[in-house]
């Protein structure tokens, strides 16, 4: 990624942008370096976006679809490559906290079920970064992990220690399809917080 203050500040024009052409009305602030760690260690965050306000709702509808394409929108205009998507993340009114409790939940009850029943647990399709956070949660399980299916099918798959891990073929990856909605954008007003650390550690 470019200097972190010019990377912050390509993110503020496109907030500012939804804001004004695209009404939304949401309050924001931009933290980038030493503050925008994530304190869970779930994200390797560089740059931070918490939004608030009237429409942080929509941000939020289909299951943070909206949210996920705005991070998404960022990264391609901050160039960074796939991998390295999760240095930028938004939030609105903590979801992305509660969804990270969600997946270890179902980790959990994954791990319980395959230790029980000695057989594989395949997870729903999600996304990338959820496909990593499921990931993390499982490392320390004493069991197997592997993603299979491709694009917005693909899935984590978690096996019993010992388990032959089948060799994924593309034309064999089953679908499981979770129905998502597109958001709508809803006229509104501007409102703008941003905070960008002088002193934040690169």
């Amino acid at each position: 990624m470019e200097d972190l203050s010019v990377a912050a500040a390509k993110v503020a024009e496109l907030m500012r942008l939804l804001t004004t052409s695209g009404q939304l009305r949401l309050k924001y602030r931009i933290t980038a370096g030493a503050g925008a760690v994530d304190p869970a260690g779930v994200e390797r965050r560089d740059i931070y976006v918490e939004c608030k306000g009237p429409d942080s709702e929509l941000l939020l509808s289909s299951d943070g679809e909206l949210l996920r394409s705005l991070e998404h929108l960022a990264a391609k205009i901050l160039r960074l490559e796939p991998e390295e998507h999760d240095r930028i993340s938004f939030d609105a009114n903590g979801f992305k906290a509660e969804r990270a409790n969600a997946l270890r939940d179902a980790a959990d009850e994954a791990i319980r079920e395959v230790e029980e029943t000695g057989e594989p647990f395949q997870f729903p399709p999600m996304k990338s970064r959820e496909r990593r956070m499921l990931h993390l949660f499982l490392r320390d399980s004493g069991l197997q992990t592997a993603s299979s299916g491709e694009g917005p099918r693909r899935f984590v798959v978690l096996y019993p220690q010992g388990y032959r891990i089948p060799v994924e073929r593309p034309e064999r990856s089953r679908e499981r399809s979770n129905g998502r909605a597109s958001a709508r954008l809803q006229a509104a007003s501007k409102s703008l917080q941003l905070d960008l650390p002088v002193k934040a550690a690169y």
